[in-house]
């Protein structure tokens, strides 16, 4: 990619998170990128474009984030893992404003997504499956649904702190 579509991919996913998707039209990303409006088409070919870019990259994102996790053998080890990637999210202001700005945008435009947590997913139940829990699966989901909530509750209130009930969650799943 390059370093001018970077920069309009940039300034789209602040303006739409901002002012909303619907609200925010080509042309603004253009201005706010310092870009030509027809750049953006030859790239992307329309808002539309624009949002899936947004959506790639956010798979791209979290297929990274999962790599280390998701290849870990040892079950308490993969779930640590789990727990410490939220944290550090939560605790790189970079990482934590794309993140936040993607849950924004998903919730506008109801693209949530879900298929890109499968290998997450999966990994989480068996691992939970090799430390004999009842249920795997639904204790795995449960565990990505907490860490979706935290993930809200650090986009949506100030000051929030995530590290105390991660560090809650590390004990709960510690043998």
């Amino acid at each position: 990619m390059t370093e001018k579509q970077e920069k309009i991919l940039k300034s789209a996913l602040q303006l739409f998170a901002q002012e909303g998707y619907h609200a925010t039209s080509t042309s603004k990303v253009a201005k706010h990128a310092g870009v030509s409006e027809g750049l953006i088409f030859r790239h992307f070919e329309n808002k539309e474009g624009l949002l899936d870019a947004i959506i790639i990259e956010g798979e791209e994102r979290s297929q990274a984030l999962f790599s280390d996790i998701i290849f870990t053998s040892d079950a308490e080890e993969l779930i640590q893992k789990t727990l410490d990637m939220m944290l550090s999210v939560s605790l790189n202001p970079d990482e934590f404003e794309f993140w936040k700005l993607q849950y924004k945008i998903k919730w506008e435009t109801e693209r949530y997504g879900e298929h890109k947590m499968e290998p997450l997913l999966l990994a989480l139940t068996n691992a939970f499956s090799k430390l004999s829990y009842e249920s795997p699966e639904m204790e795995a989901m449960n565990l990505l649904i907490i860490i979706d909530g935290l993930a809200t509750r650090l986009a949506l209130q100030k000051g929030f702190e995530a590290e105390p009930i991660i560090t809650f969650l590390k004990r709960k799943y510690k043998g």
